[in-house]
């Protein structure tokens, strides 16, 4: 993955039109910011992006963000028309998403983690491992949460290091496949 890539407001678009990049967390003083997790790597790319959908109480709304910064260990941010902390209290775990379309295109082999999840995961020997569910990172290298359901080999989950060019050999979107190498008794 490409170190600005992402880990998941147009009326009548539908959800799979965009990916979620993060969330509000809760208020961060007395002016109306807030503490945002980042779902993007690094953490603060998310800051790269002037506008964000935040969808709070099923209300879908466009927000252009004023100011971000690091703050400690996360990332605190001031929303266009958010400017008491009583309006960012009724953003506190909004979660925040942007248009797939306006996400920077990708080098050949690179991809989203978004652009992986529902992937059905096969072994090189055509074991079907069930599909990823979703990827997590860890201080050594990125997982792959791979959800056994009724067509894979055992109903399993099973965790899978995201090592290309290793474990993970071919991602073919169009065919909605991950191939692998990967013991099945894993």
């Amino acid at each position: 993955m490409p170190s600005n890539a992402m880990k998941g407001a147009a009326t009548g678009a539908s959800d799979d039109d965009y990916v979620v990049l993060g969330k509000l967390t809760s208020p961060y003083g007395v002016k109306g910011w807030l503490k945002v997790y980042s779902y993007t790597s690094p953490m603060d790319g998310i800051l790269a992006y002037p506008q964000w959908i935040v969808v709070a109480r099923g209300e879908r709304v466009a927000r252009c963000l004023v100011q971000g910064r690091r703050q400690g260990n996360g990332l605190v941010a001031s929303l266009e028309g958010i400017d008491s902390r009583e309006q960012a209290e009724r953003l506190a775990g909004a979660e925040i998403l942007l248009p797939k379309q306006t996400l920077p295109a990708l080098d050949a082999g690179d991809y989203y983690w978004y652009q992986l999840e529902g992937l059905r995961v096969v072994t090189l020997q055509g074991v079907d491992l069930g599909y990823v569910n979703y990827l997590f990172e860890t201080g050594a290298n990125d997982v792959l949460v791979v959800q056994g359901d009724e067509l894979s080999l055992d109903g399993k989950e099973r965790l899978l290091p995201f090592l290309p060019d290793e474990v993970i050999r071919e991602a073919d979107l169009d065919a909605g496949r991950l191939t692998v190498d990967w013991d099945p008794d894993f």
